[in-house]
């Protein structure tokens, strides 16, 4: 999620709905002394021409479980999302059984950066 686990963003970084993944990574990486993590390397990528990724919200996120077939590339995993639940906590989703929960920052889950079109 982000190298800051001991703080809670609040709501610039707790909105769950489509559309809110940006506004969620650009208050992580907006954090003090930010420098990694899920949002940071989402935010940080450069992807061909592209350079306006962000880590998806929780139900973004759940989009692309609900459509992973058609997407491909992901796995077995767990995959955070933008979405900060509480100081220490924020959503992920577990692509298999598409579960979603939230768990300590400090968990090393994969991270599937999106973009808007």
């Amino acid at each position: 999620y982000s190298n800051i686990i001991d703080v809670e963003i609040g709501p610039a970084a707790q909105g769950t709905a489509l559309g809110t993944g940006p506004g969620n990574t650009a208050a992580i990486v907006g954090q003090s002394g930010c420098t990694g993590g899920a949002a940071y390397l989402c935010d940080t990528l450069t992807e061909g021409a592209y350079s306006d990724w962000y880590l998806p919200s929780r139900d973004e996120l759940t989009k692309l479980c609900v459509n992973q077939a058609a997407i491909g590339g992901f796995g077995d995993h767990y995959y955070w999302s933008s979405s900060e639940f509480s100081m220490g906590l924020a959503w992920n989703l577990y692509f298999t059984t598409g579960y979603d929960d939230y768990n300590s920052k400090e968990y090393t889950y994969r991270v599937r950066p999106v973009r808007s079109f």
